[in-house]
Order: C-alpha cells, then sequence, then structure tokens
C-alpha cells in the first residue's frame, strides 16, 4: 500500500514547480516558445517556500541552520550569475536562463520525500523510500538538476549521430544535426547546417525563413518551383505580416495561404533544366535586405547574405542537414525529476570511478 509521503510544507511546496516544468518542456518542443507569465507565480512559490525554511532555521546556530545558508548562498550567488553569464554568451536561451533562475530560487537545498512503500497487517510501516535516493555531496538541487540536464543533453548529442551512422549519414553533422528532406522544413525547428567543412555551422534559422516566406506572401513551394523570379527583387509587389516565425502562428505551412486553406502539393521541379542559379545580378537578390530593414528588430540574428544563402540552398536541394535545437528546458526538466527521485548523477559516476 502507498501512501502520501512525508516532507516539510515548504518541500511540497516545491512540487508544485515540477508539472509546470512538464508543461513548459512540452510546449517548447511543440512551440519553442514560452509565456514571460510562466515564471513569476514559480518564483512566488520558490521565494515563500525559502521564506519556511529561513524561518525554521533562524537564528542560524546550529549545523543544519548555517549549511542551509551556504547552500542557499551557492544557489543564488552562483548559478543565478552564471545563468545570466550563459545568456548573455549566447550559450542559454532567454528561456533556459530563466528556468535555472527559477530552480535556483525554488531548489537551493536537497529536499526530503519519505514515502511508506508496503505496510504489514499489524499495520507497522516494513519500509520506508527516502527521496532523492542519491543526493549530490553540494546538496543543490538546483545544481543536480542542471547537471543531469547537460548529462541528458549529451546522450542525445551521442544517439543522434548513432542514429545517422546506423542509417549511413557520415558527416560533421551527424552528431549536431538531421537529414531532412527540404518539404518538411515548413514544420520544423532549428537551423540549417552546413557541413562542408571540417566542423559544421549553423546557418539560416527556420524561423527567420518562415518570417521572410510570410513576408513575401510565398510559400516554399512556390519559392521551389521558381527561384530565378523569387530571386528578383521587384517580384516583390506587396508584402504580409511575417510574425515571429513560429510554426504555431499563423498560416500552418509557411505563409501565403489563408488558415484553413489546404496548401497545394508541391510542383514537381526540373532542377537541371533550372540552371540553378539564375544569370542575371541583382543589387538585392531575393530582397534580402529589404525584408531586414522591413522589420522590427532582428530575424534571430540573420544577415542578409545568410538569409541569401539559405534561400539558395532550400530552392535548390531536396533534403538539407538542420539542428534540431532541442530547448534545454526539456533534459533541464527530465534532469530535475531524475533529481528529486534518483538524485546526483554526476556524483554517482564519480562515486562509482573512486573519484569522490
Amino acid at each position: 500500500m502507498t501512501v502520501l509521503g512525508v516532507a516539510t510544507l515548504a518541500d511540497l511546496l516545491r512540487l508544485l514547480v515540477v508539472p509546470a516544468f512538464a508543461w513548459a518542456a512540452h510546449r517548447d518542443v511543440r512551440t519553442r516558445r514560452l509565456p514571460n507569465r510562466l515564471w513569476p507565480p514559480l518564483l512566488a512559490v520558490g521565494l515563500l517556500a525559502l521564506a519556511l525554511d529561513l524561518a525554521a532555521n533562524y537564528p542560524f546556530v546550529s549545523y543544519e541552520g548555517r549549511l542551509f545558508l551556504v547552500r542557499t548562498g551557492f544557489a543564488l550567488l552562483f548559478l543565478v550569475p552564471f545563468s545570466v553569464l550563459a545568456y548573455r554568451l549566447a550559450a542559454f536561451g532567454g528561456a533556459d536562463m530563466k528556468a535555472v533562475v527559477v530552480l535556483a530560487v525554488v531548489f537551493p537545498g536537497t529536499p526530503e520525500y519519505i514515502v511508506p512503500t508496503a505496510v504489514l497487517p499489524e499495520a507497522t510501516w516494513l519500509h520506508d523510500a527516502v527521496y532523492p535516493l542519491y543526493p549530490s555531496t553540494l546538496g543543490v538541487t538546483a545544481m543536480s538538476a542542471l547537471t543531469n540536464g547537460v548529462l541528458l543533453g549529451a546522450a542525445f548529442v551521442l544517439a543522434l549521430g548513432l542514429r545517422n551512422a546506423l542509417a549511413g549519414r557520415l558527416s560533421t553533422a551527424m552528431f549536431v544535426g538531421e537529414w531532412t528532406d527540404v518539404t518538411d522544413l515548413p514544420d520544423r525547428h532549428g537551423s540549417l547546417l552546413d557541413a562542408d567543412g571540417v566542423v559544421p555551422s549553423r546557418g539560416l534559422d527556420l524561423d527567420a525563413l518562415r518570417m521572410y516566406l510570410r513576408w513575401r506572401r510565398a510559400t516554399l513551394a512556390d519559392l521551389r518551383a521558381d527561384p530565378d523570379r523569387h530571386r528578383d527583387p521587384a517580384s516583390v509587389t506587396g508584402t504580409g505580416e511575417p510574425t515571429d516565425g513560429g510554426v504555431h502562428v499563423g498560416p500552418r505551412t509557411d505563409g501565403g495561404v489563408s488558415v484553413g486553406e489546404e496548401s497545394a502539393a508541391e510542383p514537381a521541379v526540373d532542377r537541371e533544366a533550372s540552371g540553378g542559379v539564375a544569370e542575371r545580378e541583382y543589387d538585392d537578390p531575393w530582397a534580402a535586405e529589404r525584408f531586414l530593414d522591413s522589420i522590427e528588430g532582428t530575424a534571430y540574428g540573420t544577415d542578409p547574405e545568410t538569409l541569401r544563402e539559405g534561400l539558395e540552398t532550400v530552392s535548390e536541394a531536396d533534403a538539407v542537414w538542420v539542428s534540431p535545437g532541442l530547448p534545454f528546458v526539456v533534459p533541464l526538466f527530465l534532469g530535475l525529476v531524475v533529481a528529486l527521485v534518483y538524485g546526483d548523477v554526476l556524483t554517482v559516476v564519480l562515486a562509482a570511478l573512486g573519484l569522490l
């Protein structure tokens, strides 16, 4: 028989964050967009739990009280600045940064959940399960969630490389990219990858591609059917709302049709007969500069040359390497669940190697 676990009120409050992170991970996979309104309530939960812990440990004269201060100080004075710095260096996205900040506030220590797992006929407990099973030596669950998430992200990279190798797709991009049919790009997230060099380089962001297509009121099928005409900037006679490039806004395809209309099948194109890039030179091929000048802000850091190169690629190729762009909120959520149930994977591995 399983009964409700035993924990402090503060630690029970902290569990409210877990389903919110599950929702965030699901939405981030589907849309790559997380609303800013998600984070303040989670911060409020964390601050309330932290206030309860502060009251319980005051005046911090015991060993446990001082240890609580040290762990809380590490979470707030190291993890919070670290996440902001990672965002500034473009290692984290905005949502990733906010997620780590929330975890630092909500889980500055190691919560303990005691779950009775079985009962004898005499109603005495056979044994209790105490979670997490293997907490870290540092004792900061937010840090455990982060390191667990990094390890899970590394496992994803290895799995991606193995899948590409088994499919015979041996390339410098095999560990960071997926070989993708160009016709599937309108519903994909990530960036085009150039795998010609020793190290694959990131190209056109697919959100920026959708913004461009919606702006010029064209679909990817239109562009592939007649790339020569679309290279001519004079072919842009009217423009539409570029949106933010998300697959969940605007027409489901990639622009050019009204919501509810069925997108026409891509016309067959004789690539050989088309002769590739048109011989005629334009001052602004594809109207790339005009597009970027017309929008507010930037199209995810895209410059005219990157946009033109990406358009040339998707107009001529049948399949391309695409960085899947796994949002870090996903491994971070999984890392949190592992940290709360199993514990700190890195601590277990280092202990097994005799390094702890």
